[in-house]
């Protein structure tokens, strides 16, 4: 059996790179399609260089670190690929993977991170950061954007079956393209990298990177408001600036550190807080490794990632965190005093082991085993 794995790019390394180097080990000998790729980043991942095809992007001018600049022609890009002699297409998408031409004698299997967030359900907040909100340049970025919308619900019938990260994001691949998963398989999170720690100090933790729709501003003005609590914020973006002039005294914000330097902070928090609303979330993950409770937004992935309990709802020692209902500074809040009242409640070895589901031996198994049971039921 011949396989092609597809991928948009490895230019950084991120979640969704983590998943797709499973992919490149359970089919070692598959051939390698991106849109464009960072030599350094392949060999980071440890894939030869030689399994792996690049689009034509890969020739235009900086590509390598500004490919975002050439959206308009990812579409036409990933259908160049000419993937005729392969009798498995795995693609591994975030935008455009899932959009490469195939055959009814092919087996095409999708893992699906979202449909194009920036397409569709962050198309109006994508406008604003942008600020193409009016003018010609808005124009234009509003006309792109509403061939790639209609590419990609087009092209949606390209594939056999879809393996979505979350059930949100399965919710996610019916509304926009009115299709039904096969399964749902989370993303592996390296959980044995992290250590139990069943004594916690007394400060909160939030990591990421500082970019808008983290909501670690919030996180920040929260703790402005209470100034007896210790907030320790790693990670670094382009709001840094802005989250470090909103920083009191009581509120450390480090920048971007290395593993250990994390990790160590994960294994000594009171709690960690998370404020995004994401399709998965493997942070607060990472942090329940370490049998730490999360205080997270209660909506998106959290809600699958952490085992928790709404402000004045009853906890357990089964539950691992606590959600906030709103991506507000009140609603935080409210959150870190519900924690503070229940803490004794949590018990970190229950959290660890909420946390085990997630590793990346039972991912492997769990995706091998379903590949080979879809192969399978096409081949009758």
């Amino acid at each position: 059996m011949k396989v092609a794995i597809i991928h948009e790019w490895i230019t950084v390394i991120a979640g969704s790179e983590s998943c797709f180097k499973v992919f490149t080990e359970i089919y070692p000998e598959a051939d390698i399609f991106v849109l464009v790729s960072d030599d350094k980043s392949i060999k980071k991942l440890g894939i030869d260089p030689n399994r792996v095809n690049n689009s034509f992007i890969q020739k235009l001018p900086k590509a390598k670190t500004k490919w975002k600049n050439y959206l308009p022609l990812f579409p036409f890009a990933v259908e160049q690929f000419d993937l005729s002699e392969y009798d498995l297409i795995i693609s591994s998408s975030h935008a455009v993977a899932k959009g490469v031409i195939t055959n009814a004698n092919q087996t095409h299997i999708c893992y699906i991170y979202s449909p194009i967030r920036y397409a569709w359900d962050l198309y109006h907040q994508y406008l604003k950061e942008a600020n193409l909100t009016k003018g010609v340049k808005a124009f234009i970025a509003k006309s792109i954007l509403h061939y790639i919308r209609n590419w990609d619900l087009g092209t949606s019938n390209r594939v056999d079956a879809f393996i979505p990260i979350s059930k949100y994001i399965e919710k996610r691949v019916w509304r926009t393209y009115r299709r039904e998963s096969y399964k749902v398989i989370y993303p592996p999170v390296d959980v044995d990298a992290f250590t139990l720690e069943k004594k916690k100090e007394d400060f909160y933790l939030t990591a990421s990177r500082i970019v808008p729709y983290k909501k670690i501003d919030l996180i920040v003005e929260a703790f402005s408001k209470i100034p007896d609590k210790k907030l320790v914020v790693i990670g670094d973006g382009p709001e840094f600036k802005k989250v470090k002039e909103k920083a009191g005294d009581n509120v450390s914000v480090l920048g971007y550190q290395d593993f250990e330097v994390l990790k160590d902070h994960m294994q000594r928090t009171k709690a960690f807080i998370f404020a995004a609303e994401e399709d998965f979330g493997i942070i607060p993950i990472e942090a329940q490794a370490c049998g730490t409770p999360v205080l997270a937004y209660g909506k998106g992935g959290s809600l699958e990632t952490v085992k928790g309990k709404f402000v004045d709802q009853q906890l357990t020692s089964d539950d691992t965190g606590v959600y906030f209902e709103n991506q507000t500074v009140e609603s935080i809040l409210s959150a870190i005093n519900f924690l503070e009242d229940n803490y004794d409640v949590f018990d970190p070895e229950k959290i660890r082991n909420f946390a085990l589901k997630f590793d990346k031996e039972l991912f492997r198994k769990n995706i091998e085993d379903t590949f080979n049971k879809i192969i399978k039921e096409r081949r009758k």
